[in-house]
Formats: C-alpha cells, sequence, structure tokens
C-alpha cells in the first residue's frame, strides 16, 4: 500500500542495487531524500522484502499498479531497493555517482587485492598488541622492544586477490587501516509516473 502511495506521489520510480551496506552509510542516504523536493515532497525508499514489492507493483500486464511497472518488479531480486522520487533524473544520478565510499571488509567478503603488511606497519603498534596479532596469523615477535615480523621478514601477506576474508583477518585489516571494501548504489532502471516510460540505467 505505501509503495503504491508512493508511486501516485512522485514522478519518478527507481529501482537500484547496493554493496557493502552499512546502517549508517544508508542512513546518509535515507536523510539525503527525506529533504522537500521542488514541490515540498520528500522522497520514499523501500528496502527489505523483494517478493512484496514485487506485488505491490504488479508482475504481469493484468497485476501491474501502472503501465510498465511489471517490467521495473522483474528486476527486483537480491540487494536491491526502490527510490520513489520528483527530483530532477540530473539530481539523482549525480547523487549516487558521488556516494561510493570505502569501508573496512566484512567477513565473509571476498579481497579484491593482494594485501601485505610491512614491518613498517608492524612497529607502529605497541608491544602488548602482540598476542592479538598472534591470534590472528600474524608472524610477530618483539625485538628491541619493538614489534617486528618474524625472522627478520620486511613484509607478510596478509591476504590474496580473491581469497574469501575470515572474521581474524577482517581485525587485522581494521588494525592497519586497509579498507577494501565499497560501499556504492547503482541505479538499474527508472520508470515515469507521467508517460509510463521503463528504462535500464546499467
Amino acid at each position: 500500500e505505501e509503495v503504491r502511495q508512493a508511486v501516485d506521489a512522485h514522478d519518478t520510480l527507481y529501482l537500484f542495487s547496493y554493496e557493502n551496506m552499512r546502517s549508517n552509510k544508508f542512513k546518509d542516504v535515507r536523510m539525503h531524500f527525506r529533504e522537500p523536493d521542488m514541490e515540498g515532497k520528500p522522497s520514499r525508499i523501500f528496502l527489505g522484502k523483494n517478493k512484496l514489492l514485487q506485488i505491490a507493483l504488479g508482475r504481469t500486464p493484468e497485476e501491474e499498479y501502472s503501465d510498465n511497472l511489471r517490467r521495473v518488479a522483474k528486476l527486483i531480486s537480491g540487494s536491491v531497493g526502490l527510490l520513489s522520487t520528483s527530483r530532477s533524473r540530473q539530481d539523482v544520478e549525480s547523487y549516487f555517482d558521488e556516494l561510493a565510499e570505502s569501508d573496512f571488509a566484512r567477513a565473509g567478503s571476498i579481497s579484491p587485492r593482494v594485501v601485505s603488511i610491512t614491518n613498517k606497519m608492524v612497529e607502529i603498534h605497541p608491544v602488548s598488541m602482540m598476542e592479538q596479532f598472534r591470534k590472528v596469523g600474524l608472524p610477530v615477535e618483539v625485538k628491541n622492544g619493538r614489534l617486528q615480523l618474524i625472522g627478520g621478514r620486511q613484509d607478510y601477506v596478509l591476504c590474496k586477490e580473491g581469497e574469501v576474508l575470515s572474521a581474524e583477518k577482517c581485525k587485522s585489516l581494521v588494525h592497519f587501516g586497509v579498507k577494501l571494501a565499497e560501499f556504492k548504489v547503482v541505479l538499474l532502471c527508472c520508470w515515469t509516473s507521467e508517460s509510463g516510460k521503463f528504462e535500464m540505467l546499467a
């Protein structure tokens, strides 16, 4: 019901996909679109139960709430959401284009590149962290009152490209300030209420 009301109230409906979602990051997106547009209307974002979103829009020509909404409904799968807005297309597209933001990887994500830890990166940590680093598999020792890689090594490969990251490795990446994830939103398609026009964007 709320989805249909939003469709009636706004000019355009966008379907977007997202990667590496964090609630605090998405809060910023919601706040941005909560600001009233030129007509004084706040935009609406719907995330969550894909099946309910599909039903609200309608999946067949007979069921669809308005012309061509079934084409949007067909694309609802995976990590996606709906944005119902009367803001200009340029405003919406430029906002999402600039949104990409680096973040720390979560356990289970795949490393996009090789990450090597150098002796210099280890040395800046207090000696008291030795046990913590060893628990996550880092070969460190205390030498001359400083933390160092074992055996005079200059570097250590923490993770390889394509490797599924464990919780321990993710903790180590945070310690060394290495951000491997990127929070981003991609606009997949848009639908215009006045004409019922459907357009793919990605």
